[in-house]
């Protein structure tokens, strides 16, 4: 019995030795990690808190838009028309949240395995005021800016984020245009 207490004690204290907890998503490193470890289990929906805020914007900007316009071409668009843009529309007008979208950018564009690929050990954090970026073992620098609420949000994705959005908002006036078009012409 005495020995089985002491195996126990001797387990518990060398998992406490051991343990390293992720450093805090507060700091660069910490962000990284956490995006790592869900780009690395499949999950991108989960690393979409380690975006910065403009990427973050732009995701919930593409739900809304497309929701916009499917609402408009359900009321207004020939079926022929609605059935095609429908096919296209939904998945994004139908997602729950901009995580989901992120996701689903993630996989059609590919940016999942790029870091799947890319993904390795932090060899060290350069900080500079909002900004910094996280080195990996194999050498790939990966930008991120300090959001307001202190979390670090990783940059990599914004641009085409954005670019995605202005797009899918312009679209939107088509989509309007064309069904008040469609709607004048019963």
């Amino acid at each position: 019995m005495l020995v089985a207490g002491g195996g126990v004690v001797l387990v518990g204290g060398a998992a406490a030795l051991l343990y390293r907890p992720y450093p805090s998503d507060r700091t660069p490193e910490g962000a990284y990690m956490r995006v790592a470890r869900h780009v690395s289990e499949e999950h991108p929906n989960l690393a979409f808190p380690y975006l910065e805020t403009e990427a973050q914007w732009a995701c919930y900007t593409i739900r809304d838009a497309r929701k916009k316009a499917l609402t408009r071409i359900d009321k207004s668009y020939p079926e022929e028309e609605k059935k095609r843009l429908r096919a296209e529309y939904a998945p994004f007008a139908d997602a729950p949240d901009g995580a989901d979208v992120f996701a689903m950018l993630a996989a059609r564009r590919g940016w999942t395995a790029r870091l799947r690929k890319d993904l390795s050990g932090v060899t060290t954090v350069e900080v500079n005021g909002e900004r910094a970026t996280v080195v990996t073992a194999r050498g790939t620098r990966y930008s991120f800016r300090r959001r307001e609420n202190g979390i670090w949000g990783l940059t990599i994705f914004t641009a085409e984020l954005v670019a995605e959005s202005e797009r899918v908002s312009r679209d939107l006036a088509l989509v309007e245009h064309a069904a008040d078009d469609y709607e004048r012409g019963r």
